[in-house]
């Protein structure tokens, strides 16, 4: 099936480019999500009148990304506080909402689809560069120190 991006995304393509994607993943999301549109002779014109609209608020989000890239690039390391073993083995562990909050207490506004965990959660006390993921080429590095209570 064949669609119109309507805004830059990551590992498909760029905005207005015309991509060839699965019918369920057109369908049930980005169509529903106003990424795409499907790339009927019609929607080919309305998205050619409506390109410079879209590209300006492309770039606007893009701004928006880099302000808060800068921010967050000049937080200090979050620490975070966890029960532990003697060992370093954390009591539980440090997901993306306890990250979140930690940073939204700094100062920084972020949301937890943002942040990226590739190994997964934390599970032990220690310093740790974690991910953000602003837009879908933008993103920043965080320190997170993780200590023991007591």
């Amino acid at each position: 099936m064949e669609v119109i991006l309507l805004e830059k995304m990551r590992n498909l393509g760029v905005l207005g480019e015309k991509v060839k994607v699965k019918s369920g993943y057109a369908r049930n999301f980005l169509i529903p999500q106003g990424k795409a549109v499907y790339a009927t002779k019609e929607n080919v014109a309305k998205f050619e009148q409506r390109r410079v609209e879209l590209e300006a608020l492309a770039n606007e989000k893009l701004k928006q990304a880099v302000a808060k890239q800068q921010n967050i690039a000049s937080l200090p390391a979050i620490t975070i506080t966890a029960k532990a073993g003697e060992e370093g083995k954390l009591f539980g562990s440090i997901g993306t909402r306890d990250i979140v909050e930690a940073i939204n207490k700094a100062g920084v506004t972020i949301e937890k689809r943002q942040v990226r965990l590739p190994e997964g959660v934390l599970r032990l006390i220690g310093e740790y560069d974690i991910t953000i993921e602003l837009e879908s080429d933008i993103t920043a590095t965080v320190k997170v120190n993780i200590v023991s209570e007591g």
